[in-house]
This record gives structure tokens, sequence and C-alpha cells, in this order.
């Protein structure tokens, strides 16, 4: 999280920010990702360690939810830590920022790709470049196992 502070908008990085959901607490559901979400006006920073050791997410200027269909901001990005920081910002080509129902969250979109995907059950993922990113596979390949997840929003 200190790493991504001067990444996030300007208005933000004063912020506290707390852990609202951790699979090492919570354990491994969207579901409860989505109840355990900040308020809907509150940012949120998306962190994935997958099985290889790899660090990525993606930041949302407001709260990760269920919803039919995309919402979010330009502010919206894409974050690697492979090996060092990377991150990948709004395009413009598109407003596929966020969606997310019971069985998969998506973070960009185009093209039948996704920038960031998490199943269900929040084992698997993906990355691919996408349109709204441009974005490189954020993972060492384009399908993860995921090892510990964490969403955090402003205190």
């Amino acid at each position: 999280v200190p790493q991504l502070g001067p990444q996030l908008p300007t208005r933000l990085t004063q912020q506290p920010w707390h852990l609202l959901y951790s699979t090492g607490r919570d354990g491994f559901s969207l579901r409860t990702l989505y109840r355990s979400g900040a308020r809907p006006d509150s940012p949120a920073l998306l962190l994935i360690r997958d099985t290889e050791a790899q660090a990525f997410g993606a930041f949302s200027a407001t709260a990760i939810r269920s919803s039919g269909g995309f919402y979010g901001t330009g502010e919206t990005f894409l974050f690697s830590f492979c090996p060092e920081l990377k991150v990948f910002r709004w395009t413009g080509r598109n407003d596929f920022f966020v969606k997310g129902d019971v069985n998969l969250l998506m973070v960009g979109g185009g093209s039948g790709r996704f920038g960031l995907w998490l199943d269900g059950d929040l084992h698997h993922g993906g990355s691919q470049p996408c349109e709204t990113f441009d974005n490189e596979t954020l993972s060492h390949r384009e399908e993860f196992c995921i090892q510990d997840l964490e969403l955090w929003g402003l205190a």
C-alpha cells in the first residue's frame, strides 16, 4: 500500500487505509468480499498474490460491488509488482472499468479480454492485455491461482 500511495489520486494520498477483506481472515468468497466492501463512495484497492508469489491488483475510485454493468471512473488503474511497480492507467478507448456478479469480478476489458478477472470462489483468476488499460499480463501466466487477496478501503 505505501508504494502505491504516490500513484493514487492526489485527494487520497494522505488518507488512512484499512483492511476491509482478507482471504486469510475472511475465507475465499467473492460474495463475502462484496459484503465487506466500504461505503459506496469510498475508493478500493485490491491486492493479489498468486501461488507464484507475484503481486498485482487494481485501484477503483468507487467501492468494489456486484453490478449489472460496468461502473467506475477513469481514475481506475491496474498495477503489477513484477518485478517492480508498473501502473496501467485508463487509455480512454472504452469505459469497461469494473463489473462483477457472484461468479466473476472483472477489471478492464475489450475484445473479449479482461485486464483482470477473478472467479466467484477467489481461487482462480486471469489477466490479459486489454483496451481499457493497454496493460501487460499482470501475473507470469494469463491464468493464475490466488494465494492471498486483500481489499483495502479508506478508514
